[in-house]
């Protein structure tokens, strides 16, 4: 028989708590700077879709004189106005700011679509300022395409070059908007409220 005592039960311990979650205040602006990303990034994206599936195809039935005309009354319009300034400078700013406060808030898993959402849209900035702008601006000094020389190896060079990049561009902010909804759907994931089973 056995001198030794019978071991003790386990002492009591309370269920463990959920995780706690920021205070909203302290957490309020991060999901809006998302949503308005996510908007943003849909307009640039949008944009320049229907460029490639309807404007771009329906200059190209055109003659070259009614291409360049059409062409560069678009630009003027778009260079002109202030919104489509403000969404496609706003687009990168959004992201990054959503990455940083990510980053603060210690939200690996929303951070790092965010950053692949930047960069992609950073792609399409710099693409725009290195190539579409140049040549938005060569077209345009060709002045009225009604007495413009070598207009056919002008349009023809501008067509080669600007329809396909922007596809790229389409292509890089549809990128940047899917890393977005990603990240938005684990921010909501993130800081859905504990219920119980």
């Amino acid at each position: 028989m056995s001198h030794y005592p019978p071991p003790s039960p386990a002492p009591w311990a309370p269920p463990a708590r959920p995780p706690a979650f920021p205070p909203p205040g302290r957490d309020r602006a991060a999901g809006p700077l998302l949503v308005a990303s996510v908007l943003c990034t849909g307009l640039m994206a949008g944009l320049f879709f229907a460029y490639d599936i309807s404007v771009m195809p329906g200059l190209a039935e055109l003659d070259d004189r009614t291409y360049a005309a059409a062409m560069q009354r678009f630009n003027a319009v778009i260079d002109g106005s202030p919104l489509f300034g403000l969404v496609f400078l706003a687009t990168l700013g959004l992201t990054v700011a959503s990455a940083i406060m990510a980053f603060r808030k210690k939200r690996l898993a929303v951070a790092m679509p965010l950053v692949v959402a930047a960069v992609c849209y950073l792609a399409v900035l710099v693409i725009t300022v290195a190539v579409n702008l140049p040549l938005n601006a060569e077209l345009a000094a060709l002045g009225n395409p009604a007495t413009a020389k070598d207009l056919p190896a002008v349009i023809e060079d501008f067509k080669s070059v600007w329809v396909p990049v922007n596809v790229v561009r389409t292509v890089l902010c549809m990128l940047s908007l899917g890393a977005l909804c990603s990240a938005l759907l684990r921010y909501g994931r993130a800081t859905a409220p504990f219920r119980p089973v």
